[in-house]
């Protein structure tokens, strides 16, 4: 049983814009899932099917193995959080306290496990000091950890994350990136996100699927969706750095490994230059 599927799932917006076409989708659990794809290709129209916010036009969503009903929506939004592509769309209490303990507050939980979850998803995100602050007048990078925040607290076992790269300077998106790799290795959490980047892909993602004017046109493994170069550059999407050095030096007669990410570039080049023992 997977923890999010959805079968033949299409969505029309009202005056007749399909967004959705026939998706079928799995995320198992303790996964990092990327959904790729140019703006405007569905892939928010289709976050915002996960946790009951849309409704599908036909087909359906499963969560756990059961449809989205009215019924099971406050379970099915516990279980899957959905992180905005906009902080700001998420983020609205007078400090980042009170925002970050919103969820937990509506689940119903006592002031004690509150209290208790509002301090560890601060810790999570490094944010403690940011308690006391006005969300409003943090950075991006920390309204963006402060919206993921309040969703962590509500311990989701799906974390949704629409465009986590939006607005984030480079720095702020390593750490971040190195935060989702240790939901899934430390916490066992499924993480699913959404990007036109393809080199946050090469770093995060176990499985990708490749989105285009609201259909699924490809899906495969990092490698398997990168070696289909021609599809990617057909909806306008370049090719991160090093799997385009790495593939040219190929190209040319060069003997080295395939690399993705630096980790895979440094370990390429020291097998190639001898040096790997």
């Amino acid at each position: 049983m997977h923890l999010i599927e959805t079968r033949d799932l299409s969505f029309t917006y009202p005056g007749g814009i399909k967004a959705l076409n026939r998706i079928n989708f799995i995320a198992p659990r303790n996964k990092r899932i990327a959904i790729i794809g140019p703006n405007g290709a569905g892939k928010s129209t289709l976050f915002k099917h996960f946790n009951g916010i849309l409704k599908p036009t036909t087909g359906e969503v499963l969560i756990k193995g059961e449809p989205v009903t009215k019924e099971n929506l406050k379970e099915v939004r516990k279980l899957i959080g959905l992180v905005f592509q906009n902080a700001d769309d998420q983020i609205f209490s007078p400090t980042v306290e009170q925002d970050v303990a919103f969820g937990p507050i509506n689940l119903g939980l006592d002031e004690r496990t509150v209290a208790h979850r509002v301090n560890e998803a601060l810790r999570l995100l490094g944010i403690e000091e940011l308690r006391s602050r006005v969300p409003h007048h943090l950075s991006g990078g920390e309204k963006k950890r402060v919206a993921i925040a309040g969703i962590l607290a509500m311990e989701p076992e799906v974390l949704v994350l629409d465009e986590p790269n939006a607005g984030l300077d480079p720095r702020s998106m390593r750490d971040l990136a190195e935060f989702i790799r240790s939901l899934t290795r430390e916490y066992g959490m499924t993480v699913i996100f959404s990007t036109h980047d393809l080199s946050l892909v090469s770093e995060l993602a176990e499985y990708v699927y490749l989105m285009h004017r609201g259909e699924f046109i490809g899906e495969g493994t990092v490698e398997e969706l990168f070696e289909r170069e021609d599809l990617l550059t057909s909806v306008r999407l370049d090719m991160p750095a090093l799997p385009k050095l790495f593939g040219s030096l190929r190209r040319h007669g060069i003997d080295v490994p395939m690399a993705y990410t630096f980790d895979d570039a440094v370990r390429a080049l020291l097998k190639a230059f001898g040096r790997d023992r």
